[in-house]
């Protein structure tokens, strides 16, 4: 009986999957002009770069103990 239940379940999902053939347009527009949000702006990423690099090191800094 086990081996009745993988074809019959193949068959199934293969005609599930088949049956889905409904096309959709995907329209995709890059707006360009600079009119766009601040998150496209390249200063924004480097001055929050910066600020990150400066609480990482500080973070790593601050952890380690020096005892000579």
């Amino acid at each position: 009986m086990k081996r009745v239940y993988l074809p019959v379940i193949a068959a199934l999902i293969s005609a599930i999957t088949f049956a889905q053939e409904k096309k959709t347009e995907v329209d995709i527009n890059v707006n360009k002009d600079g009119g766009g949000s601040i998150w496209g702006s390249p200063w924004l990423w480097i001055i929050g770069a910066a600020v990150f690099i400066l609480l990482l090191v500080a973070l790593l800094r601050g952890g380690s103990s020096r005892q000579a």
